[in-house]
């Protein structure tokens, strides 16, 4: 089977040779290159581009020459070979062989997510490498892997936030024929594929968008990086919207990945009629009726209304969310910390907590005080708990911290593993963040590699700094904090999984393996009737009381993180996990926990 995505952007094999397109609607003069030979592309309108150059085969290095002197490689590039800007590389999709036919994917309710970053997955940092681990994953009772973002990005290592060509996987990590050789692999265990996409912004070095098509972007909307992106301008919104629709259409189609997570969906600003998200997610939908595409937003407005469902309870536009209130929460308990965001979980985490864990989010339009008090979120209690992806860590949690300790690094183990279980066992869609199963001891730290802009360099390194000069640990010395350019931040944050067959790292794995079984034999079952409601109470201080009903039963989860003993009636429950040292009766020490499922009433 060969799979090939057809867009108006970027290079085509056609009958006659290969067709080249470019929208430069604010460039005067546009010259194609192509192996170092200048070819006219005429204007065919609407600041389009275009023309077919015969005899050009895959391998065939190009770019285009902007007003008579910047050659800049083209923003639709399915790959470049030497960086964000050399030239881009004529591939043709339909070269890969694909053994996947019968592939249609797996239902959302078995979904359990792997968050990883290629480069520092395995020693080697290839897509090769990661095949090597998949088998490790599956037996583990993964489900999912989900990629960080691989669009190009200045340099060899970067966490893919900053990437400038959404199209181009970057090279760093193989050839595109090896990472759709990853795919095809992780399809024939029964594994899902999932990639991380950024719509919201640009890196800082290598995008050329600027010198031919300035209206790509818009002073009328700011973000954190700067002018926004022109999702709604009528001069150009309809091709700026096309060009990441296509790109989400062309990961799923061509390189068939399962899903896809959207990044910081709250940086998209658009005051159209329709918003971007509606148009993707439906757009998407329609274009894939009998495949199981799974669509995820990382959206710190809390938005409900991304997520509902049919009369079917099938996801009319995208399938969950980040459930980051729901990491806020357990992290507050675990740790204590309530700096920055914490503090608006730290005042009653108890409550937050069972809020999450029955309707979603904490915060559901009351005033958010790290928004000086703005409401935040909507109303999610009549979602269902597939409606919303948790974690106990991910590579923003763990990353962003000065010295990117994990969780593990951080909170006592007894208290971890209670919430590793309340993690793996609610019927929430559960993510892993890679070396969480055995609590790894590698760090994930912030890196890039901007060489040889070492301006550039300094600035990052000189802002990671001062970014944490205002905490009181790193107040009188901020030499510590690693250097995010340099190559040993990237190779410390490698994992080991030569580790996991260590004590105390095996123990761990073997509670992770456990409790995956547990959720597929139990849990994933009942998530996938008709779901009827939840509530969750809080009988004693420290204590949560949580049931789901589904059509065909329900799950309960009593917890206990206070600091006294509590006791409970099973109601007939049938204890499938506890750490109490009791399975007779709901006798809870301080900081355990019990689930319970039953049939349905």
């Amino acid at each position: 089977m060969r799979r090939a995505h057809a867009m108006r952007f970027g290079s085509e094999f056609a009958e006659d040779g290969v067709r080249f397109a470019l929208w430069a609607p604010t460039a005067a003069d546009v010259t194609l290159v192509v192996d170092g030979t200048d070819h006219p592309i005429p204007d065919v309108g609407e600041g389009w581009r275009r023309t077919v150059v015969p005899g050009v085969k895959a391998g065939a290095r190009y770019g285009f020459r902007i007003d008579g002197d910047l050659v800049v490689p083209d923003p639709a590039s399915r790959f470049q070979p030497d960086d964000v800007s050399a030239p881009s590389e004529v591939i043709d999709p339909n070269a890969y062989p694909w053994s996947d036919g019968e592939w249609t994917g797996r239902p959302w309710e078995e979904a359990v997510v792997y968050e990883l970053h290629v480069g520092t997955a395995t020693p080697e940092g290839t897509y090769a490498a990661l095949e090597r681990r998949l088998d490790d994953l599956v037996d583990l009772g993964v489900t999912a892997i989900e990629l960080l973002p691989l669009a190009d990005f200045k340099g060899t290592r970067n966490w893919g936030y900053d990437g400038v060509l959404p199209y181009a996987p970057d090279a760093a990590y193989g050839r595109p024929d090896e990472l759709k050789h990853l795919i095809d692999t992780a399809h024939s265990k029964g594994l899902m594929v999932l990639i991380d996409c950024v719509y919201n912004h640009f890196g800082p070095a290598g995008n050329y968008l600027h010198a031919y098509a300035k209206t790509f972007f818009t002073e009328r909307h700011q973000t954190p990086w700067g002018a926004g992106i022109n999702f709604d301008g009528a001069e150009s919104g309809p091709v700026v919207r096309d060009y990441f629709i296509e790109n989400a259409l062309y990961w799923l189609k061509e390189y068939h990945f399962d899903g896809i997570r959207f990044d910081a969906v709250h940086a998209i600003l658009d005051d159209s009629e329709t918003h971007f998200l509606a148009e993707l997610g439906d757009t998407i939908r329609k274009t894939f009726p009998d495949r199981h595409v799974h669509l995820i937003l990382e959206n710190e407005a809390n938005q409900a209304r991304w997520l509902e469902r049919d009369e079917k309870s099938q996801p009319i536009l995208h399938n969950a969310q980040w459930a980051d209130d729901l990491h806020h929460c357990w992290h507050v308990l675990l740790t204590g910390e309530d700096a920055g965001y914490y503090a608006s979980f730290a005042d009653k985490p108890v409550e937050h907590l069972a809020r999450c864990l029955a309707e979603g989010f904490a915060y559901q339009g009351e005033p958010f005080p790290t928004l000086d008090n703005h409401p935040r979120g909507e109303p999610s209690a009549h979602l269902p708990p597939s409606a919303f992806v948790t974690f106990l860590q991910n590579h923003d949690q763990v990353g962003n911290r000065a010295l990117g300790e994990r969780l593990s690094h951080l909170a006592d183990p007894k208290k971890l593993a209670l919430a590793r279980a309340g993690l793996l066992l609610a019927p929430q869609i559960p993510m892993l963040w890679m070396g969480e199963e055995w609590s790894a001891s590698a760090p994930f730290l912030f890196f890039v590699d901007f060489a040889p802009d070492e301006e550039l360099n300094k600035a990052v390194r000189e802002g990671r700094r001062r970014e944490f000069k205002s905490f009181a640990a790193f107040a009188d010395d901020t030499s510590v904090i690693p250097d995010p350019t340099e190559a040993k931040t990237f190779e410390d944050s490698k994992i080991d999984w030569d580790e996991a067959e260590t004590e105390p790292h095996r123990a761990i794995w073997a509670d992770t393996r456990n409790l995956l079984q547990i959720r597929r034999q139990s849990v994933v079952p009942l998530s996938k009737s008709r779901f009827l409601g939840a509530k969750a109470e809080i009988p004693a201080p420290g204590v949560v009381d949580c049931i789901w009903r589904y059509e065909d039963g329900w799950l309960r989860f009593v917890v206990n993180v206070g600091d006294e003993e509590f006791s409970a009636a099973a109601d007939g429950g049938q204890v499938i996990w506890s750490n109490s040292g009791s399975r007779q009766a709901l006798q809870l020490p301080s900081w355990t926990g019990v689930f319970l499922i039953g049939g349905a009433q």
